[in-house]
């Protein structure tokens, strides 16, 4: 028999959230570099937006997390 092993959101969704800022920075670099060398496009300042979008997200979630876990607690 395997044993369920619980998955744990909280954990993926903050490595996940390391990992996009790595990217946002990596973008933002790149952005940088184009715009140093005059070759900018509005595409590629569009690929500093969508791991901005996500890391918005995700820091959304994991700043809500400690409040609905202390309401849980009253609650339940």
């Amino acid at each position: 028999m395997d044993e369920e092993v619980p998955l744990n959101w909280n954990r993926w969704i903050r490595q996940i959230h390391r990992w996009l800022s790595m990217v946002f920075t990596l973008a933002i670099v790149i952005n940088g570099v184009a715009v140093a060398q005059h070759k900018y496009t509005n595409a590629l300042g569009l690929l500093a937006v969508a791991p901005l979008a996500f890391l918005f997200l995700s820091g959304l979630y994991l700043f809500v997390l400690p409040y609905v876990s202390k309401l849980r607690r009253r609650t339940g």
